[in-house]
């Protein structure tokens, strides 16, 4: 693989990284990352979803007319689901499970996939830190733009996060800010540019490689 620059935050570059063939190099995995994708975003579902069947619909206590004589059908309640206000059938409940199951290796593969797109795209910027050390929106925003990274969505992934940063990023709307160990699949394909840190690449790489 070829090197890439290490910048700091003024955008000059400082050295040069050769990153891990088997964690930023591989083969994407297409079919692997859809499924993952798929399961990040069905364990992000509330499951709200809820109807009322006959015996929770108010009112319905009595007949509404006796069972023989009137030359109506017979009717036991007013909120049969055939009835308008009725309660629902065969509606949704809330206490549905959308959580899918992935084996380990597999979420890994499609990590590392999203990884290599990354860097196959030319979206990864490499600094040498993202120290901010007056936790100020303006500073980072500054850090952005010399990085060039300003007006696209950005994810910034350092190895420990400080107030300082946090701080400094929360209320800028294109930016997530993520330790390395919250690095997902959905995340990294969701955003055009990915700022990670040295010291999380090599996490990164001791983990997945």
């Amino acid at each position: 693989m070829k090197k890439l620059p290490v910048l700091n935050i003024k955008g000059e570059k400082v050295s040069d990284i050769t990153l891990n063939e088997n964690v930023f190099g591989i083969t994407p995995n297409d079919t692997v990352l859809y499924d993952a994708i798929r399961l990040t975003r069905n364990a992000q579902r509330q499951s709200t979803a809820s109807t009322k069947t006959r015996s929770e619909v108010r009112g319905g206590g009595r007949k509404p007319w006796r069972q023989k004589g009137t030359g109506n059908a017979r009717q036991g309640s007013i909120r049969a689901p055939h009835w308008v206000g009725g309660g629902v059938v065969f509606g949704p409940t809330p206490q549905k499970n959308y959580k899918l199951k992935m084996n380990r290796k597999e979420r890994r593969l499609a990590l590392k996939s999203a990884l290599s797109y990354k860097y196959q795209d030319n979206e990864l910027v490499i600094v040498d830190n993202f120290n901010l050390a007056d936790g100020k929106t303006k500073t980072a925003k500054e850090a952005l733009t010399n990085l060039k990274v300003n007006n696209e969505k950005t994810m910034i992934v350092v190895d420990e996060l400080t107030d300082e940063i946090i701080l400094a990023t929360r209320n800028l709307d294109n930016v997530l800010l993520l330790e390395t160990d919250e690095v997902n699949t959905l995340d990294v394909v969701s955003v055009n540019r990915m700022v990670i840190t040295e010291n999380a690449v090599k996490k990164l790489e001791e983990v997945l490689g």
